[in-house]
């Protein structure tokens, strides 16, 4: 058999790197009673399949648990130690949001495997303004920062903390609390851009049900929201990115990767 060239060797390697891009907080469970501790890790991966996260390469700027009555910060917590990244014991009963955000990050690639994931992600606007540049043929220079949330269960008593903002730069808000649905309901969620609603834009919902793995595209409504049907229990994922001219030198542009992750029972 013909070897592969070296520039194949680079696209599919590039292709890799783009495709492996989603990111989500993961608990050992999602339910939990006062006293109980929370293993948490930090995931990056596709299909809603993933490893730990490399924190020896990026960092986590800050990370707080929400409750009906308070805020933690837990950055200070944040272990290098894949498989137990942070660990938090519960206190209070009723829904926690966990929320994580990110450094900014920097990758090149060549342009083919650029148009890949910007077609992959519904960034057709980036493509359309490389164009206008004439940067089309040029390899991209991308910085990227993560925005992740998890919504948890401790006892019984779900309340109204699912509401409250992350003040994240990109995020998903939903407008029902998980735990108060079944199979069967439907779930909505507005997507926020600086606090603003984001319209059409391409959002990614990831379930899991036993070895298989779900996946809806849905295109956010003119006021930001997209609703979809709960079709099983388990784990649920929904994530979405932006992507603007960088501001800064070095990189032509900023993308933000935006996920929301809890469990329906």
């Amino acid at each position: 058999m013909k070897k592969p060239t070296t520039s194949l060797v680079l696209i599919f390697l590039f292709l890799g790197i783009a495709q492996a891009h989603e990111f989500w907080l993961l608990p050992q469970k999602f339910r939990f009673n006062t006293g109980d501790k929370m293993i948490l890790n930090f995931m990056v991966g596709e299909n809603f399949e993933g490893e730990y996260w490399d924190l020896n390469r990026h960092k986590v700027e800050k990370l707080k648990v929400i409750n009906r009555m308070t805020a933690t910060d837990l950055s200070s917590a944040v272990k290098n130690v894949p498989g137990k990244h942070v660990e938090y014991t519960f206190n209070n009963v009723g829904t926690h949001l966990v929320a994580m955000e990110s450094d900014n990050a920097y990758i090149e690639l060549d342009p083919r495997a650029f148009a890949a994931y910007l077609e992959e992600d519904g960034l057709e606007y980036v493509k359309e303004e490389r164009v206008k540049r004439g940067e089309e043929n040029s390899k991209s220079r991308e910085r990227y920062r993560r925005f992740a949330k998890l919504l948890v269960q401790v006892g019984e008593r779900a309340d109204e903390t699912y509401k409250k903002s992350a003040e994240q730069l990109l995020e998903i808000m939903p407008l029902k609390n998980p735990y108060e649905l079944a199979t069967g309901d439907y779930m909505t969620c507005r997507i926020l851009y600086r606090d603003s609603p984001e319209p059409h834009v391409l959002v990614k919902v990831w379930s899991h049900l036993g070895n298989r793995t779900f996946l809806q595209n849905i295109y956010s409504e003119s006021d930001g929201t997209i609703t979809f049907p709960i079709s099983n229990n388990g784990p649920w994922m929904v994530s979405s990115v932006k992507m603007v001219r960088a501001n800064e030198a070095g990189a032509e542009w900023q993308s933000l990767w935006s996920s929301l992750v809890f469990e329906i029972k």
